[in-house]
């Protein structure tokens, strides 16, 4: 497998997860994205998503992994990344995309998810983006029979094109909590 690049980690995003700048959801629960931070944007058909820049290790270039037998269809299979042993999760087909296309564009984020190392399939990266706390509205609330729970906000920005009437166009990133959905008892990868 091609690496591609390493994930940069910054010291403004550490010192913003280690300050514990971090407000309560609705329920109780921890809101991990209120407080703004770093997040690296991945396409996944025509949706933008965005996941926490310290949970990403490195993008990788697509290769096709082993697979393994009797896996559920969204776990590809193994790669060996230097020696690990490597779970490759497809992440188009965990969440529904419509059409699954492997391209030159396609590509693996490494992750480490709890002290395990994951790769997710996607579409396309895009870049790293900060978003301060302004920029995030929460999630929305949605009926019982989907499962929205890994959907942690969404992120505006907005993208100037050009002078004029009409040019400011609102760019929109689902906000996901990678580490939640990762370790999550369907996904069987993390024990709990």
């Amino acid at each position: 497998m091609e690496m591609i690049a390493e994930a940069p980690v910054t010291a403004r995003a550490e010192t913003a997860r280690d300050s514990g700048a971090r407000s309560t959801a609705p329920g109780g629960a921890v809101d991990k994205t209120s407080a703004g931070g770093e997040f690296l944007t991945f396409r996944l058909g025509e949706e933008e998503y965005g996941i926490d820049i310290l949970r990403v290790q490195e993008i990788r270039s697509y290769e096709p992994p082993t697979r393994i037998a009797n896996a559920p269809s969204f776990i590809k299979g193994v790669v060996n990344l230097r020696g690990v042993i490597v779970p490759i999760i497809d992440l188009r087909i965990k969440l529904a995309c419509e059409k699954v296309e492997y391209n030159g564009f396609t590509v693996v984020v490494v992750l480490n998810v709890r002290g395990r190392v994951v790769g997710a399939v996607v579409d396309s990266v895009s870049d790293v983006l900060a978003l301060s706390r302004e920029h995030i509205k929460p999630a929305p609330e949605l009926n019982s029979g989907i499962d929205a729970s890994y959907i942690t906000g969404i992120g505006t920005i907005k993208n100037s094109q050009g002078q004029g009437e009409g040019t400011d166009k609102e760019r929109m990133l689902i906000l996901m909590d990678i580490e939640a959905l990762m370790s999550s008892a369907e996904m069987g990868l993390i024990s709990h």
